[in-house]
């Protein structure tokens, strides 16, 4: 039986495991249809833009429920961080919300548009689609960084959001090579391959920036035991960096032999590399919640509200976990013509 310290103590550390799990879940899940949608500009034939639209069609809106998860999360656990979170980062999360607003009206629209106004909320789409994943990486850079002020920290901070673009094209790329096939496919192959060059190149430049940046990333980074422990993330992300690189180009040969068996492959990888650098980030910053001024004990709501909230989300999570899996279930497979019949 939990006594009250036990509960003081434990259920901040839920609420930031299951905040971690649902910013996750996001980055994967919305962080493939931003990259579909920031690929879409480089696509000239009007079908394939459709087949590119219905690879996310079914599941788009729904994969935006991970993000208010989290900050709904953050809100009712973590009301003090949230307050001081949210009012240093008014810019980037307005300039995020217009750019899905963007993606959200143009996604509808273009549907009804005649074929001289496609092509502006095509356009639209991309521009929404490239404007929230800059502004979420911004958002990143700004959080790392305790959201110091200078030119400085305001320019690893555009580091991390063109790098967070380029990752999310990389995904978006995966998802287009496991959806689709013929042309379409093999271009998504190219856009990967593109895709790859950049993230390889951001990924690496962002974790020479962090350190460099903060003191305190580099005194917990190169510490021993610490050294020993983060030495596996960088040998592994190159590993998976790796795997994507030497499967592309076979991809592409295997699927002009109509064999498509591999193509879940650069996905995956990529989905690791996100995996790592989420770890990378939450051993850097735990148990901070806002650094170097809150930890998730000082900004936790009490435990009685805690455990009430905590019975919510375990009614919330499991349901918004079955019908992300119901919906991937029904819609699994290659993507089919664009219909609104």
């Amino acid at each position: 039986m939990f006594n009250n310290i036990d509960l003081a103590y434990w259920l901040p550390i839920i609420f930031a495991a299951l905040m971690v799990i649902s910013m996750f879940a996001y980055v994967i899940l919305d962080g493939y249809d931003l990259g579909v949608g920031i690929l879409l500009q480089l696509e000239g034939d009007t079908s394939e833009k459709d087949k590119m639209i219905a690879s996310i069609g079914p599941f788009w809106d729904a994969n935006e429920t991970w993000l208010v998860l989290g900050v709904g999360l953050l809100l009712v656990a973590f009301p003090l961080a949230h307050g001081i979170i949210l009012g240093a980062l008014y810019l980037p999360v307005a300039l995020m919300l217009l750019g899905l607003i963007l993606r959200g009206v143009a996604f509808d629209f273009r549907v009804k548009a005649k074929a001289h106004h496609q092509a502006m909320w095509n356009t639209l789409f991309f521009a929404g689609s490239l404007l929230a994943a800059v502004s979420q990486g911004v958002m990143l850079g700004r959080y790392i960084t305790g959201f110091a002020e200078g030119w400085l920290a305001w320019g690893f901070a555009v580091l991390v959001g063109f790098s967070l673009a380029a990752a999310y094209a990389l995904l978006g790329a995966g998802w287009l090579i496991i959806k689709t096939t013929g042309k379409l496919q093999m271009r998504a192959v190219r856009w990967a391959q593109s895709s790859l060059g950049f993230a390889a190149i951001a990924t690496l430049l962002v974790s020479v920036a962090t350190p460099w940046i903060s003191p305190r990333v580099f005194d917990l980074w190169f510490s021993v035991p610490n050294v020993f422990l983060l030495a596996p993330v960088p040998l592994f992300t190159a590993l998976l960096f790796a795997i994507i690189a030497y499967s592309l180009p076979r991809l592409a040969i295997r699927q002009s032999e109509g064999n498509d068996r591999l193509c879940w492959l650069p996905f995956s990888a990529t989905v690791g590399i996100v995996f790592l650098a989420f770890f990378g980030l939450v051993f850097s910053i735990f148990p901070n919640l806002v650094i170097d001024q809150l930890t998730i004990w000082q900004a936790a709501s009490s435990p009685e509200a805690l455990l009430v909230i905590l019975a919510g989300a375990a009614i919330v999570l499991p349901t918004i976990f079955g019908y992300t899996f119901y919906s991937y279930r029904v819609f699994w497979g290659k993507a089919t013509e664009l219909s609104y019949q």
